[in-house]
């Protein structure tokens, strides 16, 4: 009976990849990468007001071409618009980012030793 159990939840476990970092920018799922149409500015205003909506739109991480939805919505407010990275797991079938914490990126600054 164990090994029945077993194989009916093998599946389930490769549903998801492997926890994993991901670096980008806090959008929101219907703007992604372009706030010019809301006409609402500063883009991380618009995330956040597009998300406020209601309108089944969500707080994402957009990664060069890839726009996640992340699992957490709410401590992707106090970044939106700004580059983090996310820690989570992601599901590749629903494009969601389980997200285990969002910290903010590194910004690597070049010096000028002359």
């Amino acid at each position: 009976m164990k090994q029945i159990v077993m194989l009916l939840l093998l599946p389930t476990a490769f549903a998801a990849g492997a926890e994993q970092t991901f670096t980008g920018v806090i959008t929101d799922s219907m703007c992604g990468a372009n706030h010019r149409m809301m006409k609402i500015t500063p883009d991380a205003k618009c995330a956040r007001e597009c998300v406020k909506s209601g309108q089944n739109v969500k707080f994402a991480l957009i990664d060069g071409p890839n726009v996640y939805k992340l699992s957490d919505q709410a401590t992707p407010a106090q970044f939106a618009g700004q580059r983090v990275k996310v820690l989570g797991t992601l599901f590749p079938k629903t494009g969601i980012i389980r997200v285990q914490k969002i910290e903010l990126a590194r910004q690597d600054r070049k010096s000028n030793s002359d």
